[in-house]
Parts: structure tokens; C-alpha cells; sequence
């Protein structure tokens, strides 16, 4: 099974980030999903990503958004999460506010690997306990290991 702290890293996982709306969200996010592998670029990465709402919003609802892509060149799945300051309007279903955002990058090969990953990120995006920790913690660190517990079963 696919787990999600294999996706990413403390330096891909921020804090209270002060952004406005969901475009420099996703900018935010494909800088930091870049660091991951050079062979990504982050405009590459940000431009697929827009391609991708353009299709409907990647809004979970209950405050959560997983925008994704697949990326030519990229060699392995890739992600990062931020918490935002405050809540932006993401289009979710529910028209709440989105405050934490958590983009996949995957290779443009990977479809069911893709439809994997993102189902398990839904699955632990839906444990209403460990969305509350993770909107409390300010330090990358705990939230790393609080989203590999959950991946262990031990949340």
C-alpha cells in the first residue's frame, strides 16, 4: 500500500502560509513539489495543475483541496502539503474554505498508481481527528510523522 509520508518531505510541508487565492496556492505548492526532483519544473508543474481545476475543482469539501497532475519527465510521485493561514475559496462542493492543500505530481505513465494515491489522500484527508492535528501543528517535523502514523495505523 501507498504511503502518503513516502510522498513527501519536511522541507515540502509548510505552515500558516499567507496566500489569497487558489491560483497563488497552487504556485506555492508546484515551487515546493519542484524541490522533489530537478526534472520538475515548477511552471510546468503550476500550469498542469490550473489545467487540471480548469476540469472542476479538486475541493474535497470540509476545508481540503488535492490538486494533482501527471508529469512527463517526472519519475516518481511526488507531493507536498500546506496549511494556509486562512481559509481560500477552492470551489469545493461544499463552498467552504480550503486552509490545507496537499498537490500530487505523478508520472504522466502512472494512471492507476495516480487514482491510487488519491484515494488514499482522500481516505486519510477524511479522518476528521488527524485534519484537526494537522491544523494545529506548526512544526513540519510533527506533521510528517503525524501523517506517517496515520499511514502505520498508529494515529
Amino acid at each position: 500500500m501507498i504511503k502518503i509520508a513516502d510522498l513527501i518531505t519536511e522541507d515540502r510541508i509548510a505552515c500558516d502560509v499567507d496566500v489569497s487565492s487558489k491560483k497563488r496556492g497552487l504556485e506555492v505548492l508546484s515551487e515546493m513539489v519542484s524541490r522533489a526532483d530537478e526534472a520538475l519544473n515548477p511552471t510546468t508543474i503550476f500550469n498542469k495543475l490550473i489545467g487540471r481545476e480548469k476540469l472542476g475543482s479538486t475541493g474535497l469539501g470540509r476545508g481540503v483541496a488535492l490538486p494533482h497532475a501527471r508529469i512527463e519527465g517526472s519519475s516518481q510521485a511526488q507531493g507536498a502539503l500546506i496549511r494556509l493561514q486562512d481559509g481560500i475559496d477552492f470551489d469545493a462542493f461544499d463552498h467552504q474554505p480550503v486552509d490545507l492543500l496537499f498537490a500530487l505530481v505523478v508520472p504522466e505513465h502512472f494512471t492507476d498508481e495516480h487514482l491510487q494515491i488519491l484515494a488514499r489522500l482522500a481516505e486519510m484527508f477524511s479522518d476528521a481527528n488527524l485534519c484537526q492535528k494537522l491544523r494545529t501543528t506548526r512544526d513540519p517535523a510533527t506533521i510528517l510523522r503525524l501523517i506517517a502514523d496515520w499511514d502505520s495505523g498508529t494515529s
